[in-house]
């Protein structure tokens, strides 16, 4: 796990989704003033509406567009590559192949978030096809007394004219929908991650790699993230239509609803041991309390520890499912909204859950359960960590 942590094509999927974030955030933030809970909101904001709306397109709509130069940069950066270049090259080439076959008019499914596990194989290809070129010195160049920016331009010119050949050759001349193949043999993923036994896997993989030193958000974003982040911008498209929202897991799911304070709700954790007989749980969980509050949960994590500690990994990983099976039930018995506004994961728990839903305050009430939850889960292993550690102090 730790080699496909560090893996350079992973590690630039991960890079690439986070840096797509801010959009997300900005087009969930005109999503929010467009469906605001407000009674007779609607009808006021009735003429804007379509005004609203543009940020929200320009966003979510364009979202495989701007992952695509995302990772195709970062993997440029990666790989000792020109990054800009890799960047445009890749782009380049995702748009060449959405375009219609019939019209060659843009396809805009496919530059949203039908497009995007297209968007990163694309843009891996693009990257890795310029590397070969270059380590192989199939490239044109240019004196060295050439501006750098010219030189550059001429050195990408054999990998991109080699690209744009090899996939106008399969899109336009065998007629290859790679969009429409990619979407097929990524299905079952995506299927599985829309369920309650498939959420539940993957809460309890993040959490057991956690519990054994390896920070499991970020081990298996590289694989999950592309398809949350699709989620979310089918569930912004049918808000947008006056459609029922499709998706219970839309990104925004696990970050808000299940790591409640951090991976694992330890903020229930710090809120329990904050007044322990023991001096040093006392001490770690009122340091931990602030950084909790937004999500970070390192220093208790680390300074318990929670990392290899059978005492406190089984209520960790406990939590984890429990708060994803609660969350998933609520929501998918439409009794609380599904998520369809990205925040920041930093955002601390209770406003959260209000935010992400719209406004919905019931998952508001929902996150201020989680963390009483959360401290039920807890208690009894707390109390048993704190009576080991004071005999252990009595004896020493």
């Amino acid at each position: 796990m730790n080699g496909l942590n560090d893996n350079a094509y992973l590690s630039a999927i991960r890079a690439g989704m986070v840096s797509v974030v801010p959009l997300t955030i900005i087009g969930g933030l005109f999503m929010i003033l467009s469906y605001l809970p407000i009674s007779g909101w609607e009808a006021r904001i009735a003429p804007y509406l379509q005004l609203l709306q543009i940020p929200v397109t320009a966003t979510f709509g364009l979202l495989a567009v701007f992952v695509c130069f995302a990772i195709g940069y970062d993997l440029g950066k990666r790989l000792k590559q020109e990054a800009i270049i890799s960047a445009s090259m890749a782009t380049l080439v995702f748009l060449m192949i959405s375009l219609n076959l019939k019209d060659l008019t843009l396809s805009m499914d496919t530059l949203g978030s039908k497009g995007i596990f297209t968007a990163i194989l694309i843009a891996i290809l693009s990257v890795r096809v310029q590397k070969f070129f270059t380590d192989t010195n199939l490239v044109i160049k240019l004196p060295e007394n050439v501006p750098s920016v010219v030189y550059e331009s001429f050195l990408s010119l054999v990998p991109m004219f080699f690209l744009v050949l090899f996939f106008w050759l399969i899109r336009f001349v065998l007629g290859l929908d790679i969009n429409a193949l990619m979407q097929t043999a990524f299905k079952p993923l995506v299927f599985a991650l829309n369920t309650l036994p498939g959420i539940l896997v993957y809460a309890f993989l993040v959490t057991l790699l956690w519990s054994i030193g390896i920070n499991g958000d970020n081990a298996m974003d590289a694989f999950v993230a592309p398809i949350f982040l699709q989620f979310l911008a089918d569930n912004v498209t049918a808000i947008s239509q006056g459609l029922p929202l499709p998706y219970v897991t839309a990104n925004g799911f696990f970050t808000t609803f299940v790591n409640v304070g951090g991976t694992g709700a330890t903020l229930a954790l710090a809120l329990i041991m904050m007044n322990s007989k023991d001096p040093g749980y006392r001490k770690i969980s009122r340091i931990s309390l602030p950084t909790q509050v937004f999500q970070i949960n390192e220093p208790i994590f680390f300074g318990f520890p929670i990392v290899l500690n059978p005492i406190f990994m089984v209520p960790y990983i406990l939590n984890a499912l429990i708060l994803t099976a609660g969350s998933y039930l609520l929501i998918d018995w439409n009794i609380i909204q599904k998520p369809f506004v990205n925040v920041p994961w930093t955002t601390p728990p209770i406003i959260g859950h209000y935010l992400v839903t719209g406004g919905d305050w019931k998952a508001a009430v929902w996150g201020a359960i989680s963390i009483v939850l959360a401290m039920l889960v807890y208690y009894p292993f707390a109390k048993a960590a704190e009576r080991q550690r004071l005999r252990t102090d009595r004896k020493n």
